[in-house]
């Protein structure tokens, strides 16, 4: 997948840190923000399906991501602490 620049306005402590763990995971900052966002976004969940379910329409595989997506989020809900 392409990758396209962007600018975002984030607390400074908050990318002190990103910029703290890049450097100890020798990974690029630009990494730390894409890997938080797809997580963040359920993406991460929703990849796996999409690469698993290639042979599905896209409609049906859009649907079946997202169903994947929804029950990941609502079994981090129930195991969070209430």
């Amino acid at each position: 997948m392409a990758r396209k620049k962007t600018t975002v306005y984030v607390d400074e402590n908050v990318l002190r840190a990103a910029k703290v763990y890049a450097a100890r995971k020798d990974i690029r900052d630009s990494d730390v923000v894409e890997t938080a966002l797809r997580e963040y976004l359920g993406l991460d969940v929703l990849q796996p399906v999409w690469d698993r379910n290639r042979e599905l329409d896209p409609d049906e595989a859009d649907r079946l991501a997202y169903s994947e997506r929804d029950a990941a989020r609502a079994e981090r809900r129930r195991s969070e602490p209430h």
